[in-house]
């Protein structure tokens, strides 16, 4: 079973809006996902770039977002802790949150991936993708993915 991911922002395989990129005011798309397993605790969300020039740069990291969530609205806030006891981890720009699209040249895919988890990730808030990744393993029930591509 997969989850469905999606955005009002853009649809699958679309282009991302400025509005969500370095080019905007880079506030973070609203996402919306289907319904979870019965088992599922929390929910993790990844966004990655693969063609990044260095190899795959992280642009969001955020985890323990409660099961019962049904998607996040625009412009979630750079902190480590969201009202709903979501946390943050530490994107490739070194912040907090989200860091959207700023390819360097060429059209670029950001894939927003998304986990259901059937337990809460003990990590603080600043974790990496790699820490959350190794911190998921053997935790996901379900995935999905949503991909934008941006070019500047």
């Amino acid at each position: 079973m997969d989850l469905e991911l999606k955005s009002t922002a853009f649809n699958d395989g679309g282009k991302i809006p400025d509005k969500f990129t370095c080019d905007g005011p880079d506030l973070s798309p609203a996402l919306e996902w289907g319904s979870v397993p019965e088992e599922c605790k929390t929910l993790a969300i990844i966004c990655d770039d693969p063609d990044a020039p260095m190899g795959t740069w992280v642009h969001w990291v955020i985890y323990n977002i409660p099961a019962e969530t049904e998607g996040l609205e625009e412009g979630v806030p750079a902190d480590e802790f969201l009202p709903n006891g979501s946390v943050q981890g530490t994107n490739d720009f070194r912040r907090i949150g989200y860091g959207g699209p700023c390819p360097p040249g060429g059209t670029h895919r950001y894939y927003f991936k998304i986990y259901a988890l059937d337990s809460e990730l003990n990590l603080k808030p600043g974790a990496t993708k790699a820490q959350v990744m190794e911190a998921m393993d053997g935790h996901i029930l379900v995935q999905g993915q949503l991909m934008g591509r941006y070019s500047r």
